[in-house]
């Protein structure tokens, strides 16, 4: 059974739960845009079935109520920062202030961010460099979920990352992926439906494929493309958490994961399009190639060719009257709702 809600009253719900809970105002409205965000765009995964798990680290102390971010160094386009064990989506909002307003200023950046927690969907903060103007690329470490090609232990995360561009006339251009088969908030989501997953996305804890969501949260990711995937996340855990000073390999807690500081660390790089090239031509060129890839000859079972982004942002302009939850997560709102006496408004 599914619970519709709206945008909007899931935002004022989600905000209120955790101003309860001693986040800041500004904070609690953050962490909640991030949530219906995912939503809205069709990424469940990464909405709002996680709020339980966030105040859960919020009320054992391995999250910060408020979050403090420190500056460690300095050179001016590099930035290094320590989010103090804050709200991950908190830090990462500050870094990407921080990273556009260097490149701005230097035509480049990097922002490494150490001591974090999971900051929710990528291309949400990829987003907000490339409507400035702005390429980014965003990468962050995770908890163990796949095994290292060759292995059977997990030891290394999905460790996903993001790019976003000005899309010209299109808006942003922008990716956000895992290095596994499949995101593991997909496999807690089929978990609360109740429904098998593909044979391709997991194994179980014996390292086995499974169709099974539940055996695959005891067990393994499987990497996509192989040792590909492997290969990927390998380096984005040097980038995002060797590199910054950060947790790495299994260091790294997941937000499910109640009683574990995160350990999470970023690393965003930022290039101001009008440092690199007149960005009149730079809209030009980019519409170009936009308009040459969706008018190219379509497969038998293709409907239309999109691009990187499209199809999230026509989710959110279909979901933007009502957004439905699981059950499951319904009832942990709820759940939530009856702790902190704030009102869940069903549509």
């Amino acid at each position: 059974m599914a619970h519709r809600s709206r945008p909007g009253a899931l935002r004022a719900f989600a905000s209120a739960v955790l101003r309860s809970e001693g986040v800041p105002g500004p904070d609690a409205e953050l962490l909640a845009d991030t949530l219906v965000m995912a939503e809205l765009w069709g990424h469940a995964s990464h909405g709002m079935l996680r709020l339980p798990w966030y105040v859960a680290r919020l009320r054992s102390g391995v999250t910060q109520r408020v979050t403090r971010v420190t500056t460690e160094r300095d050179t001016g386009a590099l930035l290094l920062l320590d989010g103090g064990n804050g709200i991950g989506q908190v830090v990462t909002d500050y870094a990407v202030a921080q990273g556009v307003e260097r490149a701005k200023a230097h035509g480049v950046s990097a922002v490494g961010i150490r001591n974090s927690g999971h900051f929710g969907t990528a291309a949400y903060f990829t987003r907000q460099a490339a409507e400035q103007g702005c390429v980014a690329i965003l990468c962050t470490n995770a908890s163990p979920a796949m095994a290292p090609w060759g292995g059977k232990q997990k030891s290394i995360g999905t460790n996903p990352w993001s790019i976003a561009a000005p899309g010209g006339r299109r808006g942003v251009v922008v990716m956000d992926l895992a290095n596994t088969a499949v995101a593991r908030g997909k496999i807690y989501l089929a978990a609360e439906r109740g429904t098998p997953i593909p044979p391709d996305w997991a194994a179980d804890a014996e390292g086995n494929p499974t169709t099974d969501p539940r055996a695959a949260i005891e067990g393994l990711l499987l990497p996509m493309a192989g040792p590909k995937g492997y290969v990927i996340s390998f380096m984005f855990d040097i980038l995002a958490g060797v590199l910054t000073g950060s947790a790495f390999g299994d260091q790294v807690a997941g937000p499910y994961e109640p009683d574990r500081r995160s350990g999470a660390g970023h690393l965003l790089l930022t290039i101001d399009v009008a440092a690199m090239t007149d960005p009149a031509e730079y809209d030009a060129r980019i519409e170009a190639l936009i308009d040459a890839t969706k008018s190219g000859p379509q497969a038998a079972w293709a409907d239309e060719i999109l691009v990187p982004g499209e199809l999230e942002d026509r989710a959110a302009q279909l979901s933007a009257e009502g957004i439905d939850l699981t059950e499951t997560t319904w009832q942990s709102l709820k759940a939530l709702a009856a702790e902190t006496h704030v009102v869940l408004e069903e549509a």
